[in-house]
């Protein structure tokens, strides 16, 4: 029975989140309440990787795993250099996600169907 449940949980399918929402300024920025941003992160098992694109900008990536209480804790490249670190966590009824970086874009993750 063990082995069953265990190999069940081996090929769930990936889940995958997002949101989309707009910027808010942190030192140095004032435009950010002007920049679109939508995120949507799969997690497959402990594996996360997140796609992220600013409105009329390159599409961004990160890659990470799932830790503690399903913590979300890695950086992604932004372009030029740049980096923006990326904070959340994905629990049933409370994920959430904070790019922060240039800009802050932070929301609540919903589940896509």
């Amino acid at each position: 029975m063990t082995v069953l449940l265990f190999a069940a949980a081996a090929h769930a399918e990936p889940v995958v989140y997002s949101w989309t929402g707009y910027g808010v300024n942190v030192p140095g920025s004032s435009k950010c309440p002007t920049y679109k941003m939508t995120i949507d992160v799969t997690v497959n098992g402990t594996d996360v990787k997140g796609l992220f694109q600013q409105e009329n900008r390159p599409q961004r990536h990160f890659e990470t795993t799932l830790g503690k209480n399903g913590a979300i804790k890695t950086a992604a490249m932004v372009g030029g250099g740049n980096m923006m670190d990326v904070i959340g966590q994905i629990k049933e009824g409370d994920s959430k996600i904070l790019l922060n970086g240039y800009c802050k874009f932070e929301g609540l993750l919903t589940k896509k169907q």
